[in-house]
């Protein structure tokens, strides 16, 4: 039992005191809402390790004269410039809910509370504190009614510390029951309370299955590239003899497809918009990958009152259970008096005490003598009172019947039955002793109890939360009632929403505490009555002990160690400010029915990724295997005395033949609708995938060029020849057989060329299934664009192309069939082993 210490009302700062404070800089300010500056944001996007690649590749290329070769550099401009653009869209849209959502205490100044930003608080001001208030800056405690803090958040302990007047108030900290004031002493970046709110709304890209994955996919690359460049500068400049500048264009050729450039972006910006999209309905998403963790919950353990049910109640009835009659006897007057004393008298009161007050607003002119808080773990609070001329009239407690009586009881009996029928009941009843007497060790409440009444109360269940219930069991996702509140009126609720019946609901006192058997237990129950707040963190660790990811949902104080620990923890925007410090996801407009939007777009931005992921990483396979092949290759050809081979390809090829097989549709696929569950080993199904794509779309090119380079090895062998048998003809003979070996030579590569994007296209057709009509259309448009390149004699000039010579782009057209043949049954044999595998794997739920 905390005790109860007050001393003169301390009327706080006044005006000039503030304002001498705001001057000399004394204020809470705080950094960035968003935890990003515009210039961080500039500078996270443009000095990146990719860019830093296409840099030096450009420059090199920039240094050769030929700069259409150096179109590339162009996704430096819009990996930096698209990646700004939308992350500063969605900081702006952060930092404006995180003024919705960020804490507002109760400042007292010139002997007047009200609410102000936490920003505007100064060094001394006096912070009014009450169940469930964040502490937001550091201070002494001046004013203690019963003050009970819970520093789990801070400390790790779970028990609530009780403050007396001259105790520390650490920031961070929150009040679990009881009220009182402190005086701030730390504030700005001295206190705990600038780093909390930092992290609680930082547009963070924190560590996530998808983001890590990538990351490592990034770094193998990264470590390829230094071989791959070896190997091809020294094909072309030392084995094939192409000279400086030719070499040069030809090793920024093969490296540039190998670099996944757009990965990186089209998963920054699918996150980005993922949450503007979600902020558009007041959903505040603290960190970025939350909604990625969302998409792959299995569990949901929801709170139930200002969850399933409205915050506001309605008083039904106060239903006298006092035995005997006569004077002595309780009158219902009495009771209703106490209760409006009680209503009146409560500085904080809650959603029940609320619909009492709204139902008895003429209080009796009564005062306290002694207060008995409200806790979670207690489930009752109490009031003694003393008429204005100072004779006792009575000492009430009001709570839980469950708690508080012997459930073999008459009374728990019928506070039993009404409950069970979806019914808040609270036990009015009596005491001898004060209210803050300390109990006795046989008993939870002071002195000796007499009930004297039962207030029944109505919770109006959320008219969307059936809807929000049944897609959650469409998508097998569990859900299950986690509450304080009675088990038969949780088990009620469930009932309404398809979950359970108030016969199956279990009474959180008769849980076992071993993980294992808890989690079994939860698996076998969906509604969960007089749950502890440590319980409700028990209950979290238990499913995730069988690999469950588990997402909590809730509004109170009580939710605040479960909503810590699980794997997504959602806060209400009207709960308390300890809640929605610890969430990654608050959802302001207090609707559970926001959740599913949330969920998918968590699997909008997986499933897209994931599809993305697999263009790109299918053209970095096939850019690493034809430049081993190639390398590889033309030492062979060197060793063995052939006729020499080299890279085919200049810049300007590989960055076209990304264009319309990656760039443009990637970014489409990446921010469309897509109802996918996620599921884990997001890096094992991307490479299955890709990895054989990219083999094939590799082969079939090296062995196109393979074939149409025997006719450019054999002009060029004849024409050195005539040039060597006709020295008469001298510079201009020479001049004339190196032109015409130039066009064999790109004829022979716009056949490689055109048999490499013809399979990448046919990739591209297999990962936009299933079709739909502005998938087809991609595909259409994709196509005709590169007719577009192939065909015209101007944009044949513009990039390097000829397309005119029909033996080999009859070549390319065989081997381009057979890739796509090889694609097609490879999509189809994988797709089946992957199948089977989700089939015989175990159930999530």
């Amino acid at each position: 039992m905390t005790t109860s210490t007050t001393t003169e009302r301390d009327p706080g700062l006044t005006d000039e005191q503030v304002a001498a404070r705001v001057a000399a800089g004394q204020v809470n300010v705080t950094s960035d809402k968003s935890g990003r500056s515009v210039a961080d944001i500039v500078r996270a996007n443009v000095f990146t390790r990719i860019n830093a690649i296409l840099g030096v590749l450009f420059l090199i290329v920039a240094a050769t004269g030929s700069f259409i070769n150096g179109l590339f550099g162009l996704l430096i401009v819009a990996n930096s410039g698209i990646g700004i653009i939308q992350e500063v869209r969605a900081k702006r849209t952060l930092d404006r809910l995180a003024i919705v959502g960020q804490t507002r205490p109760v400042v007292r100044r010139n002997g007047i509370a009200a609410e102000i930003p936490s920003d505007q608080v100064v060094l001394g001001d006096v912070i009014e504190l009450g169940p469930g208030d964040q502490v937001i800056v550091d201070g002494e405690t001046i004013e203690s009614e019963s003050l009970d803090m819970d520093e789990s958040l801070l400390t790790g302990e779970a028990d609530a510390v009780d403050k007396s007047l001259g105790d520390e108030i650490m920031s961070g900290s929150f009040v679990v029951a009881g009220s009182g004031a402190y005086r701030a002493t730390k504030v700005g970046a001295d206190s705990y309370a600038n780093k909390l709110a930092a992290e609680a709304s930082k547009f963070s890209l924190v560590s996530s299955e998808l983001r890590s994955g990538i990351d490592q996919i990034l770094r193998v690359i990264t470590w390829l590239l230094i071989p791959a460049g070896i190997l091809t500068i020294i094909n072309q400049l030392f084995i094939s003899q192409n000279g400086l500048r030719t070499a040069l264009l030809g090793m920024v050729a093969a490296l540039v497809p190998m670099v996944p450039e757009g990965l990186v972006l089209m998963t920054s910006i699918a996150f980005a918009v993922g949450v503007v999209r979600l902020g558009q309905r007041q959903c505040l998403v603290n960190e970025l990958p939350a909604i990625e963790g969302l998409a792959r919950v299995d569990v949901v353990c929801t709170d139930k009152t200002g969850t399933l049910t409205e915050n506001g109640m309605r008083l039904s009835e106060v239903r006298i259970v006092a035995p005997g009659s006569g004077p002595g006897a309780v009158k219902q007057g009495d009771v209703e008096a106490a209760l409006a004393a009680i209503a009146a008298h409560d500085p904080r009161p809650n959603a029940s005490i609320a619909a009492i007050q709204e139902a008895f607003p003429d209080a009796p002119e009564w005062s306290t003598s002694a207060v008995l808080p409200f806790s979670s773990a207690n489930k009752f609070s109490g009031m003694s009172f003393i008429d204005a001329s100072g004779v006792s009239v009575g000492n009430w407690l009001i709570g839980a019947p469950d708690v508080l009586l012997d459930p073999d009881s008459d009374t728990a009996r019928l506070a039993s039955d009404l409950g069970s029928t979806g019914l808040r009941v609270l036990l009015v009843a009596t005491t001898d002793v004060p209210v803050d007497t300390e109990p006795t060790a046989d008993t939870a409440v002071p002195g000796t109890l007499v009930p004297t009444a039962l207030v029944v109360l109505e919770q109006r269940v959320r008219p969307d939360a059936r809807d929000t219930i049944e897609y959650f069991e469409s998508q097998n996702v569990a859900v299950k009632i986690i509450s304080g509140d009675n088990a038969r009126s949780v088990g009620a609720v469930g009932e309404s929403l398809g979950l359970g019946s108030p016969e199956t609901a279990v009474d959180a006192r008769e849980l076992p505490t071993d993980d294992a058997e808890l989690a079994g237990v939860i698996a076998d129950h969906d509604a969960f009555g007089r749950v502890r707040p440590d319980q409700k963190r028990a209950m979290v660790k238990a499913l995730q002990s069988k690999d469950h990811t588990v997402a909590m949902t809730g509004d109170g104080v009580n939710d605040v160690l479960a909503l810590k620990d699980s794997d997504i923890g959602v806060a209400m925007g009207s709960g308390s400010s300890a809640a929605r410090s610890v969430a990654q996801i608050v959802l302001l407009d207090n609707k559970f029915a926001t959740l599913p939007y949330v969920v998918g777009e968590g699997r909008r931005v997986i499933g897209n990724i994931e599809r993305v992921s697999n263009l790109f990483l299918t053209k970095t396979v096939y850019a690493v295997l034809l430049a081993l092949l190639i390398g590889g290759a033309g030492l062979l050809a060197k060793v063995m005395g052939w006729a020499s081979i080299s890279y085919p390809f200049q810049p300007i090829h590989v960055t076209i033949s990304a264009w319309f097989t990656i760039g443009v549709p990637a970014f489409i696929l990446s921010l469309a609708p897509n109802n996918e569950r996620a599921q884990p080993g997001f890096v094992r199904r991307v490479l299955t995938q890709a990895v054989p794509n990219g083999i094939i779309v590799g082969l079939s090119t090296f062995v196109c060029f393979l074939l149409v380079n025997r006719d450019y090895s054999a002009a060029l062998g004849g024409y050195v020849a005539n040039a060597a048998t006709r020295p008469s003809d001298g510079i201009a003979a020479v001049a004339n057989a190196t032109q015409t070996v130039g066009a064999v030579q790109t004829q022979a590569a716009t056949a490689a060329l055109a048999t490499m994007i013809a399979v990448a296209v046919y990739v591209l057709v297999v990962v936009a299934r299933p079709y739909n009509w502005w998938k087809i259309l991609l595909l259409a448009v994709s196509v005709g664009m590169y007719v577009l390149i192939f065909m015209p004699p101007l944009s044949q000039r513009w990039f390097h192309l000829d397309s005119s010579n029909g033996p080999m782009m009859a070549v390319a057209g065989v081997c381009a069939v057979v890739g796509i043949v090889a694609v097609e049954v490879s999509t189809r044999v994988l797709d089946g082993v992957l199948n089977r595998r989700s089939r015989t794997a175990e159930p999530l739920v």
